[in-house]
């Protein structure tokens, strides 16, 4: 039996995201990315004396909308609190976070898992401060400290123990990344820290009720470094405990150089950090009238849309799902569809040759060289029978590779289709002249050898013979 399957794990993350504000959460201070260092951090972002925090009001309404999306409560009043620690890039000594009464609690979101949908609880998203940067590489035994990133507004997703894979833990990742994108709170982009994830792995005997002993994961950047940190992290308890021995509590780092992670810190508890109240911060009153005038604000999300594409454009619920994952992906194949009026063979195109395409060069829907319209009409020609659908893949090839027109394309490659009967029945008897055993055998009851006919003629047309009267032409002269 194998050692892995007596074992359960439990996993809950804390999802940090970077809110899209233009200033900062307590200053004026811009927070653009990739500005010299220390360019963008003011007085406030500095912890200097006798400065004051003043609460940015963007990042309230933000918060609200993230919580209405996941059925969320908005508490009101919702508080600051200060969380002491010493680090060098918190000049203040303390970051201001929320404790009690964080602005959205109590909420929940589902994600798809093979079993089917399944409820993933969030205990609560709370407002902080981002600390600064410490940067290790262009200094000689000595550390840089950028403070750009301080002050920069954070809402922490923090989930339920509810998730029991690596894979269910993307999933949901992937949805809190789907919401905040579709709400533009924020860009998403892992790559320049705009959205983290810090992981909670434990393992238990199966049946067990209570929770193992737990490591946190820090700041991991990709959904392919959450799911392998997680399996690492799985693999290591498991076999610790299986040792005799006991799992520590602590923070750990992963490493995606060798694919492991290792220890960080010994883990702190929330007492560690003396939480209490922000005294520069009054409590903030949240009322009806600001919750329902930011209802009204709210954008149709992934799974709203996903229930209207399968009933508007008669998709699965596989393939509206994949569509819907990502907004401008959606709106993307919206316009294909309105452009080519067949919905299911623009899903086709959009998940398969125009996906295969931009994942080959890893690029972004926004980055496509072929747009919704050039694709749009080169749908149409497959459906007018102006080409194949196999010469439309050679069309499209040529569109991405040299931004023209399919019209343009087809023309000056010869490419379209052979649609006249004559044609064809002259193509089909080439290929019945040209293979007399085959069409003995066929003759003889081998009715398999219709598909090697259809073959032959497409070959000698070069693809060109339209499928359907070929089929047609051929069945017909196969029966005389």
């Amino acid at each position: 039996m194998n050692a892995m399957s007596e074992w359960e794990t439990v996993i809950g993350l804390e999802v940090h995201v970077q809110l899209a504000t233009k200033s900062k959460l307590f200053s004026g201070a811009s927070t653009l990315f990739g500005s010299a260092p220390n360019t963008q951090a003011c007085n406030i972002d500095m912890g200097m004396p006798g400065v004051l925090p003043v609460l940015n009001e963007e990042v309230l309404k933000m918060a609200v909308k993230f919580g209405l999306a996941i059925n969320a409560s908005i508490n009101s009043p919702t508080q600051f609190s200060r969380k002491n620690y010493f680090y060098p890039d918190l000049p203040k000594g303390y970051q201001i976070s929320q404790l009690d009464n964080p602005i959205v609690e109590a909420g929940f979101l589902e994600i798809i898992v093979k079993e089917g949908k399944k409820k993933i609880g969030i205990t609560r998203a709370h407002l902080e401060e981002d600390a600064g940067k410490s940067l290790h590489e262009d200094f000689k035994h000595l550390t840089g400290i950028d403070l750009n990133r301080a002050g920069t507004p954070l809402l922490e997703v923090v989930s339920e123990p509810d998730l029991n894979s690596a894979e269910e833990a993307v999933a949901y990742l992937k949805r809190i990344h789907s919401i905040i994108r579709y709400l533009e709170i924020s860009d998403g982009n892992m790559a320049e820290g705009s959205m983290r994830c810090d992981v909670n792995v434990s393992v238990r005997k199966k049946g067990n009720k209570e929770l193992g002993t737990r490591t946190e994961t820090k700041n991991v950047n990709s959904f392919k470094f959450v799911e392998r940190a997680i399996q690492y992290e799985i693999k290591r308890q498991v076999s610790v405990l299986e040792a005799g021995e006991n799992v520590v509590q602590e923070t750990r780092l992963y490493d995606s150089q060798s694919n492991e992670t290792r220890p960080m810190r010994s883990k702190e508890f929330a007492n560690d950090y003396r939480y209490f109240p922000e005294p520069d911060l009054l409590p903030v009153l949240i009322d009806d009238e600001f919750i329902n005038s930011l209802k009204d604000q709210m954008p149709e999300l992934s799974e709203s849309k996903t229930k209207r594409f399968v009933k508007d454009y008669q998709l699965t619920e596989y393939d509206a799902n994949v569509l819907t994952v990502d907004l401008n992906f959606a709106n993307f194949f919206e316009e294909v569809a309105a452009k080519s009026k067949n919905p299911k063979l623009a899903a086709n195109w959009v998940m398969g040759e125009l996906s295969a395409f931009l994942n080959q060069e890893n690029l972004t829907i926004q980055e496509t060289k072929v747009d919704s319209k050039k694709l749009g009409n080169l749908l149409n020609r497959i459906e007018d029978s102006t080409i194949s659908g196999k010469i439309a893949k050679e069309v499209f090839e040529e569109m991405w590779n040299t931004g023209s027109s399919p019209e343009k394309i087809i023309e000056t490659k010869g490419l379209k289709q052979v649609t006249d009967s004559v044609e064809i029945r002259e193509i089909i008897n080439q290929a019945l002249d040209q293979n007399p055993t085959q069409l003995e055998q066929y003759k003889d009851g081998k009715d398999k050898l219709f598909g090697f006919f259809v073959g032959q003629v497409m070959k000698i047309s070069k693809g060109k013979a339209n499928p359907e009267q070929v089929n047609k032409i051929l069945k017909e002269k196969l029966e005389e």
